[in-house]
């Protein structure tokens, strides 16, 4: 079977099986024009990709959840006449090893400013510190978008932070409270993480750059998917239900679209106070851990190039980005 049949018969079985009700797999397959087992085999893959499908025995199948597809002529319609005026090109896929490495080829090949990509799923989706960001099929909000600079990689200090407070900005449009950021760059709400950001950079150091900024939000993720996440989180269904994902990329692509604008000429000054203000860990106890060592101070907010300050008991101390994790001191 071409992958083109196959993504059309998947594309129609999602949408059978999403109106609340089960429906056998003979219902099913006589619809779709395939035997039983061929629709058995189907919703493996469905469920292996991490889609949530209930399969009760005498009764079918169907959607824990209805699935919005992700439509980029939708996302344009719902995105301000401004924030379409920045963006160069929508690409939506099926499925990407990872949005960023899409986004970091398109960067390399010249693409330019204001390319954002978006995918069901991806296979290698990846956080900060190289570690596994789970991406099931159709649950989560998985984006990219490229942004070329000209002065290097000195122009970019304080560009993950911005990012953060762009993608909150974005969530509290939306009706999400208790928004906070965890430096450098993850948003939570009420202490639990919603979304993450990954930055990659490609070009040259000391001149002309495209950055790639990844961001990933959990919408439905399944609590099984869930499972292989290390630390507390949260989903959109969980803190503001009915927001569809087609709505969600459209603010948060706006709103990025916005800051890199912004970014491009003002740079971090201009988003300084806004992460002041949402920094969860400001005048708490804290630790940095290096990989190494564990450092043990006060954190004391963000200097003008989004460095840590920490207070330390003999010192003060800034910390840069790269490797490093913060954590609540208890």
């Amino acid at each position: 079977m071409s992958l083109y049949l196959e993504e059309v018969e998947m594309r129609a079985l999602i949408n059978l099986l999403q109106d609340g009700e089960f429906h056998p797999g003979d219902e099913l397959g006589s619809a779709l024009e395939i035997s039983r087992a061929a629709v058995w085999k189907q919703v493996q893959k469905l469920q292996d990709a991490g889609l949530d499908i209930q399969s009760v025995r005498g009764k079918g199948y169907r959607l824990a959840y209805p699935m919005e597809w992700l439509d980029g002529a939708d996302i344009k319609q719902r995105m301000p006449g401004s924030a379409l005026s920045l963006l160069k090109q929508l690409q939506v896929s099926i499925l990407e090893a990872s949005t960023n490495d899409l986004a970091m080829k398109m960067a390399s090949d010249g693409v330019g400013s204001g390319y954002v990509c978006l995918a069901e799923q991806q296979t290698a989706g990846r956080g900060r510190r190289g570690r596994e960001w789970v991406s099931p099929f159709g649950s989560n909000l998985y984006l990219s978008t490229v942004w070329e600079f000209y002065q290097g990689a000195s122009q970019l200090e304080g560009l993950s932070l911005a990012t953060g407070v762009a993608v909150a900005k974005a969530l509290a449009g939306l009706g999400v409270d208790s928004l906070g950021l965890k430096w450098p760059n993850d948003i939570l709400v009420s202490g639990a993480k919603l979304c993450g950001i990954l930055l990659e950079m490609t070009g040259d150091p000391s001149g002309r750059c495209q950055v790639v900024l990844g961001v990933g939000v959990n919408h439905r993720l399944p609590r099984s998917a869930g499972q292989k996440i290390d630390q507390p989180w949260t989903r959109i269904e969980d803190v503001k239900p009915g927001i569809g994902r087609n709505q969600l990329a459209a603010s948060i692509i706006s709103e990025l679209l916005f800051m890199l604008d912004t970014f491009s000429r003002a740079g971090f000054a201009a988003f300084y106070e806004d992460w002041q203000s949402l920094d969860i860990y400001m005048n708490k106890s804290v630790v940095i851990k290096t990989g190494t060592t564990d450092v043990h101070g006060v954190a004391r907010g963000v200097d003008s190039t989004g460095g840590l300050i920490l207070e330390l008991p003999d010192r003060t101390e800034t910390f840069k980005g790269g490797e490093l994790s913060l954590r609540g001191a208890d």
